[in-house]
């Protein structure tokens, strides 16, 4: 009974429209009310403890430090700087939409604003030299993927506030598998281009060494905005906490000295980063709710006796919990779907073997391959509408498919070598 009526929660959420975090909330209460005894109030407690937490206020922070980059302009001039040294590569700038998403991302820990920011520069300017409209499109939105591994993580960091896992050690987890997926990427671009020359025009001359540098030395501030935030974590001189509001001072001086920051913009920042919390803080209420009354019930404990019973390899149970986040994430954006599952899935993948830090960049990529899962592909919804009508849903979910295939093949990578993920974490 339990389970059909979360069930019938999720469907009538995803069908009537109704905002996750109140669709989650009203069958946490619901469950609460009627299967437990009128618990209500525990609910209530549960959301009043989370809230009061001091690692999720570093959750607003990097919001803000994201919102910040997004109007400062900081994205052109990475883009400007690094464009000179994929000249004469097949694949061309292609490549840079990848590499300037990686820099963003390692500043901006969020998807859509990296998709934001590096797209609103980018689509245009290889619009104008003859690039392929959809492949555009398609590079853009699996790089912006990129902002939602490569800390600082949003996701990794409500992943480790809500399920008690070390910030430190998720943030270095997903260094590894950042990187390595911005290389796939880029050799997916030189196979594309190599096969279709007509995607990427190829600049017949090549940069100088000594331009190319030079235009990388510009970028030097993005770096010290990237120790402000990551080196002062791994050093053990700030919390993840006090890091995110190091990062939304650096951005902001960054901003005017290096962007084109403006005081009405600064407050435009901090304008939509609150309503993105406001939103983000209600999916994430609904949540503990939610994980409230299924915990109160033990259904992680019977899910775990069932799948005792029926004596299954971890790593069926993990194919099965892949399969669920392909599906799920058709219909539901990244951290609403990761903050609806955990309560679930972190216990029963836990509790057969799997390491949580692992754990949490594998989550982390199933929701970024949601991502770039129509109907509610959040990436190739922010591109389509940069493109103004140019490249429509359908040509930018086609385009982006190697990226998604690549993903996928990625999890497979990660779970036969879990070293590649816990190196870092584990020596540093």
């Amino acid at each position: 009974m339990i389970w059909l009526i979360i069930l019938a929660g999720i469907v009538l959420t995803g069908l009537i429209g109704l905002p996750v975090g109140i669709g989650l909330g009203l069958t946490g209460f619901a469950i609460l009310h009627f299967m437990a005894g009128d618990a209500s109030a525990l609910a209530v407690t549960a959301i009043w403890n989370v809230f009061n937490d001091f690692l999720l206020s570093a959750v607003p922070m990097f919001i803000y430090m994201g919102e910040i980059l997004l109007v400062s302009g900081v994205s052109r001039k990475l883009y400007v700087a690094a464009a000179p040294v994929f000249r004469g590569v097949p694949g061309g700038l292609l490549h840079t939409n990848i590499a300037v998403c990686t820099i963003f991302g390692a500043v901006s820990g969020a998807s859509t604003s990296t998709a934001a920011a590096v797209g609103s520069v980018a689509f245009p300017e290889l619009r104008k030299r003859g690039y392929h409209g959809g492949t555009v499109v398609g590079t853009l939105a699996a790089g912006g993927t990129l902002g939602l591994l490569i800390p600082p993580s949003l996701s990794l960091l409500i992943y480790g506030a809500t399920q008690g896992v070390s910030i430190g050690k998720l943030f270095l987890a997903g260094i590894v598998p950042g990187v390595l997926l911005a290389l796939l990427f880029m050799m997916i671009i030189r196979v594309m281009a190599r096969r279709d020359p007509a995607l990427a025009p190829v600049d017949p001359v090549a940069t100088p060494l000594g331009e190319m540098m030079t235009g990388v030395l510009r970028i030097w501030p993005v770096a010290i905005l990237i120790f402000a935030v990551l080196g002062t974590i791994y050093f053990g001189i700030a919390t993840p906490t006090e890091a995110s509001s190091l990062g939304v001072v650096a951005s902001i001086v960054i901003g005017f000295a290096w962007g084109d920051l403006t005081w009405r913009k600064v407050i435009i920042a901090f304008r939509d980063g609150t309503v993105v919390f406001a939103t983000l803080g209600i999916v994430l209420m609904g949540a503990i709710t939610l994980a409230q009354s299924i915990s109160i019930l033990g259904l992680p404990s019977q899910v775990m006796a069932g799948i005792s019973g029926l004596d299954l390899s971890p790593y069926v149970v993990l194919l099965m919990v892949i399969g669920v986040y392909l599906i799920l994430g058709c219909f539901f954006d990244g951290i609403s779907l990761m903050l609806m599952t955990l309560p679930v899935v972190f216990p029963v993948l836990t509790g057969v073997g799997f390491d949580a830090v692992w754990l949490g960049v594998i989550i982390t990529i199933l929701i970024e391959i949601g991502m770039l899962t129509p109907p509610v592909g959040m990436n190739l919804f922010v591109l389509v509408a940069i493109t103004r009508g140019e490249v429509d849903l359908a040509q930018a979910a086609k385009a982006t498919l190697p990226f998604w295939i690549a993903m996928l093949l990625s999890i497979a990578v990660f779970t036969v070598f879990p070293s590649l993920v816990l190196v870092l974490p584990n020596n540093l």
